[in-house]
Parts: structure tokens; sequence; C-alpha cells
């Protein structure tokens, strides 16, 4: 079926075009992922580095880039940083909230102002990380210390500045979401390796076959659950009153407001995951403190009970971020407002204010339920490494959670191009 439709894509002259551009930006991505920062050497680098969720997580998200440190070691992250400052602004400064509302001229503004934001965001995440890989920065004359930190900056923040502009082009050009579109690429990335990874420990016996059959029937439970969820909604059923114009009658037809389980997406594990790093971060300038050895200790995922604070800390923020972030990108009252506005109501309650508090209440419950969601599939890698005993494979919930997400929403936008083709889609 899904063979056949993209075959059916394939002969679409227009689509063609478009799906060629956007693996043409894939193959750029990737050829930039491996062109090294200049200055550095790469055996200290790795020393530096070493392992752990948060570096696992970083380098998986930039395809291998943030341990290389390649000119995209950042990736895209102070564009989505960017992004949900402006969101967040969009909320709280009239200014912006006017913009918002201004159609395309509006949208253009905000999109330029995070762009501004992102390569400043960028900047200064350069400056933080040449700062703490200064030991692996090689300089033959003292002299250009500063100026050489200053130069490795501007490549890194030059190569998110690079993918900005490639995820917008992608966009722009050809299929999907371009920002979304790039991460999904890095995870992908990073499955061969993995693959080889796993691979090799069977081989040499660190590993059983039992464990790696646990691990795929655990992949393809939470897979079948991302799709759950992510296509999982609360249709409120509207009703629309009947307007007489002239000799015409208007309205009259039933509609519904979809509200989805999952709302705010991937974000909150994105917010939650940033704000626990902060701790790991501070041990990187002081790994011998006490302070370290409590992080290290109790707020780290390694597969043992000491990480059970860690866990439900992780969880408790996800769900958290979960009501913050549904809470700005959907107003109840705004709703409610709008469907008094064209004649619109919910049967069985009266427009305003009881429409709104309904919605909210409606709202509230599956958020809850979304939240419960990410927050689980975000802590499942501890709970696989303790049930699987793969202690050196890092499993990442999330990446999961991100490559189903875009795939879905990548297969909406070709379906309904097909369909207005008159093709046969993806789905039924």
């Amino acid at each position: 079926m899904a063979v056949d439709s993209l075959k059916n894509a394939w002969n679409v002259a227009d689509l063609r075009k478009k799906i060629g551009y956007t693996l043409l930006m894939f193959l750029i991505f990737r050829i930039g992922a491996h062109i090294p920062t200049p200055f550095l050497d790469r055996d200290i680098l790795n020393q530096m580095f070493g392992s752990g969720a948060m570096m696992n997580f970083m380098d998986t998200i930039s395809g291998g880039s943030f341990k290389s440190l390649s000119v995209f070691a950042l990736s895209i992250t102070p564009y989505i940083t960017a992004s949900i400052i402006f969101q967040l602004l969009t909320v709280v400064i009239p200014t912006l909230e006017r913009l918002s509302k201004e159609g395309d001229y509006g949208r253009k503004k905000i999109t330029q102002y995070t762009r501004y934001a992102t390569v400043g965001l960028g900047f200064i995440q350069a400056i933080g990380l040449t700062y703490g890989i200064r030991g692996a920065v090689t300089i033959t004359n003292p002299a250009m210390k500063w100026p050489t930190y200053l130069l490795i900056a501007l490549v890194l923040t030059a190569g998110t500045a690079f993918l900005m502009w490639l995820g917008e082009a992608i966009t722009e050009k050809g299929i999907g979401n371009g920002i979304s579109l790039i991460i999904f690429a890095g995870i992908v990335s990073r499955v061969p390796s993995a693959l080889a990874s796993l691979w090799g420990m069977l081989r040499v016996g660190e590993i059983n076959a039992l464990s790696l059959i646990g691990l795929a029937l655990i992949v393809a439970f939470i897979t079948a659950g991302v799709i759950y969820v992510q296509e999982g909604q609360r249709r409120v059923t509207v009703q629309y009153a009947k307007r007489v114009v002239g000799r015409r009658v208007y309205g009259g037809q039933s509609s519904h407001i979809p509200l989805k389980v999952n709302q705010a997406g991937v974000i909150p594990v994105i917010f939650a995951m940033s704000l626990l790093a902060f701790p790991q971060a501070i041990t990187s300038w002081m790994p011998t403190s006490g302070f370290a050895r409590f992080v290290n200790t109790w707020f780290s995922m390694n597969g043992s009970l000491t990480s059970i604070p860690y866990l439900l800390l992780y969880g408790a923020l996800i769900i958290f971020f979960a009501y913050f972030y549904t809470s700005i990108t959907f107003n109840p009252t705004d709703v409610a407002d709008n469907l008094k506005k064209y004649g619109g109501f919910i049967p069985g309650l009266r427009p305003g204010r009881p429409t709104a508090e309904y919605l909210s209440k409606i709202l509230n419950r599956i958020t809850l339920a979304g939240g419960l969601f990410l927050a689980l599939i975000a802590v499942l890698p501890t709970l696989v490494i303790g049930l699987t005993g793969l202690k050196n494979i890092y499993f990442g919930g999330t990446s999961l959670l991100i490559v189903v997400g875009v795939a879905l929403d990548t297969m909406k936008q070709i379906e309904s191009q097909l369909m207005s083709r008159h093709y046969q889609g993806f789905m039924k």
C-alpha cells in the first residue's frame, strides 16, 4: 500500500520535484555533519565528552555531529529554542500579539525576529561550548588563544544558521516541515551504527538473543502507542444556527472541534530535558565537587535504583510543561468567542463562558493523558536498560516519538496532495 502510493507520488512531476529536492537537502545535511571544526584534537575531544543520557541525546538529535563537534554540532536546537521563546512572548507582549494577527506580514516579521534570535542564541551556546572544550583546542601561538576560540564559535554559529536556512528551504520547496525533517534525518542516520553496535555485542556474547527480541518488541509496542496517541483526539460536536440572508439559508450544519490528546507534541520533553541539563552542565565545570558527586549519583539515567529521583522529576516536569504549552497554544475563551461570533454552539451549553469552561475541562483531562504518555515514553530508555541489560546502547523514547510524529505529518502532506490528484493515498 505505502509502496504503491510512493510510486504514484513519484509519477507526479510536481511531487517528484519536491521529494527530490528534500532528499538533496538531506544529502547536504549529512555531508556537513562530517565537516570538522578547525583547531580541535579529536582524541582529546572524545575523552572529554564521554557518555551519558544528555550527551547521547544531543548526539542523536544532531546526527552524530555533537560528539565529533563538526560544523553542525549545535544542530537546529537554537532555532527551536528561539521559536519557543517567541511563541511565549507573543502571549505576553501586545506588539507581538498584534503582529501574529496581521496575516502573512506579521508572520514574516516574527520569523525574521526568530532568525535574529537564533543567531544570537547559537553564538552564546557556541561560546560556552568552545570554552568548555578549550582543553581540546590546539593552539601553537598563545597570543592566538581567544581569536581561535572566537573563530570556532563563529564556525559553529554559521553551521546553525545554515541549518536554519536548509530547514526553511525544505519547507518552502520540498515536502513537510523542514526543521522537523532535519531532526528526523539526524536521528535516522544513527540507526545503522546502532544496529551494527547491537550486532557486535551479540557476536561477542555481551548480550543474548532474548534481549534483542525483547528490545524489538518494546520498540514495536512503543511505535504503535505513539501512532495511537498522536492521532488520538476528542471531537466536540458543534452545531451552527440557521441564518436567512435574502432568499438563502446559511448554517444549520453540524461540525466538531478536534482536541488532540497530545496537543503539545514533543515540546514538553525538550523543555524538561533542557531544564535538567543545567545541573549536569555545572558538574562538568567542577567534576570533583560534592555537588557533582550528588548529581552523578542521584540525577542520572544509569539504569539503577539511584536514577529513580531523576526519572520522577523528569516525568513531573514533562507533565507540567504539557499543561503549560497547551494553555499557550489553545485558548478555550478565544474558541468560544469565535463560535459565538459565527453562530455556533455546543449542544446543551450556552455560548460564551459556559462553552469556554466546558472546553477547558475537556482539555485538562486529555492533556493529563497526553502528558503521562510523554513522560512514559521519555523514561522508557532507563526502563529498557534495566530490563534488557543493554548497558551500552542508548534507546531513546524521545527520538522514537520525534521520528514517528514527523513521519506521520509528512505522510499526511503527501497524502493530501495525492488525493487532490485522484491517486490512492497511504491511508484508507
